[in-house]
């Protein structure tokens, strides 16, 4: 690898830096979530491409050769260690550039960060070839995220994405697309549908104290059938007995608000419960990437 082959194709600048909504909140995710500040590394492909691209939109319209970065993943540790040499995550992954991840803090690059950029840029065994090229390109991404300097009611990320310009040594602001919103991905929207499929449940089956009350008319298949439906219930809205559910069908359904809204808080309930298990579940990801990672370093005598 030489450095020339390297100015080539830096003398493209990317145009445009993509980054998918789960990547960009689970990196939000680690750095809230940390005792200190963060920095790491960010992976993921470039694509280059000197086609015409016309859009009605000015600001996705292209009108020569560009690139295309997309962030796809990422690793961190504690801004008090050093960056050790990256290792990419797999033979699809290259090394776009770093991110720093800092509390109350201006949104602007330190001296350190440009150091750190340019050492990176600089390194011609990380530097790498984008899809349809032929030349190669340095890792020269950099993302900075921190938390506003005065304390607010609502938690909140200021992030700001920026490519090293390798010739003038300068940091070029660019904007960071979230790939999975916007304009180019309403269509996903369009298509989704809200409705959930309630379970096929027979209303007319009266509830356990009915069925008490009439004890020799029940037979054992219709037990049988009614704890069926229950537990169907209880899927979407657990607590909620399926003897109400006959008071929510037919003409006398408007004088029962009162069992609709506790059938709609009960199914929110779980969707809540639900939410909670996802956010846990999340969190032991989390944590055992970082585990992971540590034994990488481990292995890799960067302990």
């Amino acid at each position: 690898m030489n450095s020339q082959s390297i100015r080539v194709m830096g003398d493209f600048s990317i145009e445009k830096i993509l980054i998918s909504g789960v990547t960009l909140a689970s990196l939000f995710h680690r750095s809230s979530a940390s005792s200190g500040d963060l920095h790491g590394f960010l992976f993921g492909h470039v694509v280059f491409s000197d086609s015409i691209s016309l859009s009605d939109d000015d600001a996705t319209a292209t009108t020569g050769p560009s690139l295309t970065a997309t962030i796809t993943s990422f690793i961190s540790l504690p801004s008090h260690l050093p960056l050790p040499m990256p290792i990419t995550l797999s033979s699809s992954s290259n090394l776009l550039g770093w991110f720093s991840s800092r509390r109350k803090t201006p949104l602007r690059p330190s001296l350190r960060d440009s150091l750190t950029t340019l050492s990176l840029s600089s390194s011609s065994s990380l530097a790498f070839t984008p899809h349809n090229s032929t030349a190669l390109h340095p890792p020269s991404l950099f993302l900075l995220l921190t938390t506003p300097l005065q304390d607010k009611l609502i938690h909140t990320h200021e992030y700001k994405t920026y490519e090293y310009c390798i010739p003038s040594k300068t940091f070029e602001p660019k904007s960071l697309n979230i790939i999975n919103i916007g304009p180019s991905f309403r269509s996903h929207y369009d298509s989704f549908s809200p409705n959930a499929p309630f379970p096929l449940i027979n209303c007319d089956l009266r509830g356990s104290n009915a069925m008490v009350e009439d004890e020799e008319c029940e037979t054992l298949e219709t037990i049988r059938r009614a704890l069926k439906n229950q537990k169907k219930l209880d899927m979407c809205a657990e607590g909620f007995e399926i003897g109400r559910m006959s008071k929510l069908v037919g003409s006398e359904a408007a004088n029962y608000m009162g069992e609709l809204e506790d059938l709609y808080d009960k199914m929110l309930c779980k969707i809540d419960a639900l939410s909670k298990l996802v956010e846990q579940t999340s969190a032991k990801v989390v944590g055992q990437e970082n585990h992971n990672m540590k034994l990488r370093y481990k292995v890799a005598g960067m302990d």
